[in-house]
């Protein structure tokens, strides 16, 4: 018996790689491989989504905006042209779920410090209380980066309108005030060509973590994008 073994043993040895190979990439076709959706006005929750836009379907991006930074500079999606970035709302004399976003997007920050195609964008729901000087208090207290992060403000309607018509991320507040808005925990998840690939609870660990694994995923997969 051993002498056969020892006879065909180099046979043996080459079927049973061919059949290891041939087990791992079987297992490796089967295994589904990571996609993130493409975000349209129809298919995200009615209440965050301006009426006039419910219906699209297809082709949805972010549109072109100017606002006003913690530094008093003017950003316009020419800074974010090519980027990933995040996307939120808040205010900065926000108590409830503001900090928790905050420090969560802080660490969002860090994730990405050394990652030039990624960046960060916080607008306030209260631009007529959240001027430059108090979004520069904010950005201090949070050790926001400049070069990633733009806290901005600017006109309550433009920013109502994208925040209900591109980014689908805030609800409707008081019917009698004009464009007030109550804004959620969601962070938004924009890729390199305007559009939206996810939605994340700004408040919690384990989503923090699935949208820097998603950052991550777009930016390695950025040409098949």
């Amino acid at each position: 018996m051993s002498s056969i073994l020892k006879k065909y043993r180099t046979y043996i040895g080459i079927v049973l790689i061919f059949s290891i190979i041939t087990l791992y990439l079987f297992y490796s076709a089967l295994k589904p491989s990571k996609s993130l959706p493409i975000y349209n006005p129809a298919d995200v929750n009615p209440e965050l989504v301006d009426s006039t836009v419910q219906y699209i379907s297809k082709y949805h991006t972010i549109a072109d905006f100017s606002f006003v930074n913690q530094n008093g500079k003017t950003i316009t999606q020419k800074e974010y042209e090519g980027k990933i970035y995040v996307a939120d709302f808040f205010f900065t004399t926000c108590g409830s779920i503001c900090p928790k976003m905050t420090t969560n997007l802080v660490d969002v920050q860090k994730a990405i410090k050394n990652n030039p195609k990624v960046m960060l964008l916080s607008h306030t729901v209260f631009p007529e209380t959240d001027d430059v000087p108090a979004l520069k208090a904010y950005a201090k207290k949070y050790g926001v980066i400049d070069a990633k992060w733009n806290l901005v403000t600017g006109d309550k309607k433009e920013i109502y309108t994208m925040a209900r018509k591109s980014y689908l991320a805030v609800k409707l507040g008081k019917p009698e005030e004009l464009y007030d808005m109550v804004h959620t925990e969601n962070f938004v998840l924009v890729d390199q060509k305007r559009r939206v690939r996810g939605f994340y609870d700004g408040t919690k660990k384990e989503d923090i973590q699935r949208l820097i694994e998603d950052i991550n995923w777009l930016t390695a997969n950025e040409k098949n994008e």
